[in-house]
């Protein structure tokens, strides 16, 4: 059993608080089993006040991140990380009983706790657009990126603001127990198991509107249709669109090009197919559009750095077909 502690700093971020709870709590293997042990905890004892005016109560002390496989930090107001740019020595003790090589994450302004732990020095990072500017300027040595939804940087995990944390949860669950899993809490959740481009496509302009103008029809359309022809020209003729026209939209809208959005539907599409049934790699390959086994292999290898036939042994635990 997987155990995530999720650590309460006062004043917490209600929404962000029960992220990690609800997604890591609901993901089950297919017998129902639980696959994460979930804690919530705090240092101090007591209720742990939210920014939205209530409080919380923690399931366990901060002996839990001792226990722990992956500590999550929920998005916080607390002043020593976001003003300060130092811990209490009762965070600073409590976050030195994490064992080395437990997975850290933060969620949202999450991000300036570990930070202020030096956890963060010379890594990628993220968190809320509107708080990157500050999470840079207090602590110079982080790369601040306002422009993705999440940064895996291995051991080390940060995203973006408030419901990012949903996406981030999601690529931990996908990346421990496969698309499966993933995908069944994100239904359960009723939240897409992935979601389209950056974060900064919120900051800059509003977000699309689903009309006749829009590309997510088509978009639609192709997921469903991932085992045919689906050039640009294609698309573009669905849409009702010049290709032109067509193209310049669909980057506005997903933050990706036709070509590489369909490319990687379709690598999803394979991996759920070698997750869940026992297909050649070859058909696997025609039927999410990849073409040859060669071309799934390649693919695969770049995206998740195995072979098909590692990656059915390791998520479907049997001996794939080659």
């Amino acid at each position: 059993m997987h155990r995530v502690a999720v650590l309460w700093l006062p004043p917490v971020v209600g929404f962000d608080a029960t992220i990690a709870p609800t997604l890591f709590g609901s993901a089950t293997d297919e017998r129902g089993a639980a696959l994460y042990e979930v804690t919530t905890c705090a240092v101090t004892a007591g209720p742990v006040p939210a920014t939205t005016g209530f409080a919380m109560l923690p399931a366990a002390g901060a002996e839990a991140l001792a226990e722990a496989d992956t500590v999550v930090i929920p998005g916080t107001r607390y002043p020593p990380a976001r003003v300060d740019g130092a811990l209490e020595p009762e965070v600073v003790a409590a976050l030195e009983t994490i064992r080395p090589g437990t997975r850290l994450v933060s969620i949202c302004t999450g991000a300036f706790v570990l930070a202020a732990a030096g956890v963060l020095d010379g890594r990628p990072a993220t968190t809320h657009w509107r708080h990157a500017d500050a999470l840079r300027t207090l602590y110079p040595r982080v790369r601040v990126d306002e422009n993705v939804l999440f940064v895996d940087d291995g051991d080390v995990l940060t995203s973006a603001g408030l419901a990012a944390g949903i996406d981030l949860c999601l690529h931990i669950i996908r990346a421990d127990h496969g698309a499966r899993v993933a995908n069944d809490v994100a239904r359960y959740c009723v939240v897409p198991p992935w979601r389209e481009g950056g974060q900064a496509q919120f900051i800059d302009h509003q977000l699309p509107v689903t009309d006749q103008a829009s590309t997510a029809a088509t978009r639609q359309w192709a997921l469903a249709h991932l085992g045919e022809e689906l050039t640009v020209q294609v698309l573009a003729r669905h849409a009702h669109l010049n290709a032109r026209t067509f193209n310049r939209r669909f980057r506005a809208e997903t933050g990706e090009a036709p070509g590489s959005w369909i490319r990687n539907r379709r690598l999803d599409r394979a991996r759920e197919l070698l997750e869940s049934r026992d297909l050649s790699v070859d058909e696997v390959a025609r039927l999410s559009g990849l073409g040859t086994g060669g071309n799934l292999r390649h693919h695969l290898r770049r995206g998740v750095g195995m072979s098909p036939t590692s990656y059915r042994k390791v998520y479907q635990g049997v001996q794939g077909r080659v």
